[in-house]
């Protein structure tokens, strides 16, 4: 192994056919931006410290979920995400094995982040191999808090806060955000025989799987998104009273993130409900013209 400093003259033990530290920053910079177009725009709001720092969180995260979700997905068992797990606490132990994990590494150095919120996620991951439905709600919450609430809690250890904590506020725009993924893509789910909208919602607007797994918009349809749309929002304005509590370099950026991924829940009552064969997006042009909004509300909330 060979020993590396950061910036900040903390020694990393790594491979030396691992990449440089900047180099891992530029590798998961590219997954970002490949992978998540508007959260990569709110990031580059941020101070580059944390920018670099998030960059190498969302790296992480979108590999672990490509472990279950991704080309490899017909191979991954329960042993896969055992290894996988293993591998983080080799990063905690600040023994990165793979390039974006010299990243990662770094920024365990240099914030306060806690293990706990990795290893949900990870469970979260388990869950999917596991389930392609969800009877209740409740058990819905549970696997949005895994596989996005602890997104949340990860980066509020970057962006840190001004006042009060507000960890709980930043789980549920995780939330609101995995429930907006699972509505935008109903329909790419349903392809791969998953169903996340919940058994009992379904049947509380007269709606069946295989009515589901058929692309049936209808009426009922068409109230059972509406209901669901309505409970996102509310995770999402749960999530607003705790942007000012953030540091004050953090608010404008997820103030930008929040408005722009919550504009999909817009664009999926624009398309009439349709998302099993349209997909919703915001556009550029509008994610742009969000921004001077953004800053605006960021500037005003400012946490006594």
């Amino acid at each position: 192994m060979l020993q590396r400093s950061n910036p900040a003259g903390m020694t990393i033990l790594a491979s030396p056919d691992l990449a440089s530290v900047p180099d891992a920053y530029e590798l998961c910079r590219r997954i970002t931006q490949k992978y998540g177009k508007t959260f990569y725009l709110a990031t580059l709001l941020m101070p580059k410290p944390k920018r670099l720092a998030i960059w190498a969180l969302y790296a992480w995260c979108r590999m672990t979920d490509e472990l279950v979700d991704g080309i490899r997905v017909e191979t991954a068992t329960l042993e896969t995400l055992d290894d996988w797990e293993k591998r983080l606490e080799s990063c905690f132990d600040l023994k990165p094995t793979n390039n974006f994990e010299v990243a990662l590494v770094d920024v365990i150095r240099r914030y306060p982040l806690a293990i706990e919120p990795f290893r949900d996620m990870v469970a979260g991951q388990r869950m999917d191999l596991q389930l392609n439905r969800y009877a209740t709600f409740e058990e819905l919450h549970l696997y949005c808090y895994r596989v996005a609430g602890t997104v949340g809690l990860m980066s509020s250890s970057v962006m840190g806060f001004e006042g009060r904590d507000s960890t709980q506020e930043a789980v549920a725009l995780g939330i609101a955000k995995q429930l907006t993924n699972i509505l935008r893509d109903v329909g790419e789910d349903a392809r791969r025989g998953r169903i996340y909208i919940p058994l009992e919602d379904l049947q509380r607007f007269d709606y069946t799987e295989r009515e589901l797994l058929s692309y049936v918009v209808d009426d009922r349809w068409m109230a059972l998104m509406s209901f669901q749309i309505e409970r996102a929002r509310g995770f999402y304005a749960r999530a607003e009273s705790g942007v000012s509590a953030l540091s004050r370099d953090a608010r404008w950026p997820v103030w930008a993130a929040l408005m722009n991924y919550r504009a999909i829940l817009d664009a999926i009552e624009r398309n009439q409900y349709e998302v099993f064969r349209q997909r919703a997006y915001v556009s550029t042009v509008r994610k742009l013209s969000s921004l001077p909004v953004a800053w605006l509300r960021a500037s005003e909330m400012v946490y006594p």
